[in-house]
């Protein structure tokens, strides 16, 4: 986009007589554009989104609900990166498996980001839900150099408040995106013949100690039972097993679809 005295000197030599395209060929500017600016000289500007972050007096998003979904998501599966051109792109990694999760994605990222289209971009595997903004480290600062096991992960009070008033939706954000539910099995005896038997379990793995510490915290909130399973070299893993626990995690959370 050419500034205002660029457009101002171009139509100031067009006053003198010259054509268009000898003023075309000395600016650069094509002839299309010298025609417009004779109509109207000022750029028209995009509509901005205003950012509720960065407003003279500082809101959560509209739809807190949608927001503490996405924040579960970012954790687990997203990263904001900057933009070549300037701002910044999220993206929100969601496997090929799940086409349910990715359209649930792409609502949350609608419902609870900065009004800016969102676009899918098919990777091997996975589909990318990724939007524009020159705002995402306002709504998301957590966002930061490096990877968010490499750094402290904390929560502003005002995300801190709407995971507290939609704790669900923050825990399902999490487990769509580095949790799972699972059908396990043991066995044992019974009247001296050994049984199979099978029952549901969820799990969620995070490299953050952080990360792990706001979905424990956000459980033991909302009532659920859960215990820490095997770690790995690279990540922590817990796991929700009790009947009761489970049953809740179903009604809240469910399996990815």
């Amino acid at each position: 986009m050419y500034d205002l005295p660029t457009r101002k000197h171009a139509l100031a030599l067009l006053t003198q007589g010259r054509s268009l395209n000898s003023v075309s060929r000395e600016t650069g500017i094509s002839r299309s554009a010298l025609r417009e600016w004779r109509v109207r000289l000022e750029p028209v500007g995009r509509p901005r989104t205003e950012c509720v972050r960065c407003a003279s007096a500082p809101r959560p998003p509209a739809d807190a609900a949608a927001y503490a979904y996405l924040l579960g998501l970012y954790l687990g599966d997203g990263c904001i990166s900057p933009h070549p051109r300037g701002g910044f792109v999220m993206r929100i990694a969601c496997a090929d498996a799940w086409p349910g999760l990715i359209d649930a994605c792409r609502t949350a990222v609608l419902r609870a980001g900065t009004g800016n289209s969102v676009c899918l971009v098919r990777k091997q595997g996975c589909v990318m839900v990724s939007c524009y903004s020159a705002h995402w480290p306002c709504l998301f600062p957590q966002h930061g150099p490096g990877k968010k096991h490499d750094r402290p992960i904390v929560l502003e009070p005002w995300q801190q408040h709407i995971v507290d008033a939609h704790p669900w939706d923050f825990l399902r954000g999490l487990f769509h995106s580095d949790g799972c539910r699972i059908t396990n099995w043991a066995t044992r005896l019974v009247g001296g013949v050994r049984k199979r038997y099978e029952y549901p379990r969820y799990f969620f793995t995070n490299a953050s100690a952080d990360i792990v510490r706001l979905c424990t915290d956000t459980l033991d909130a909302v009532g659920v039972a859960w215990r820490q399973a095997r770690h790995s070299r690279r990540a922590q893993n817990v796991s929700v097993a009790r009947r009761a626990s489970v049953a809740l995690m179903d009604v809240h959370v469910g399996p990815k679809y």
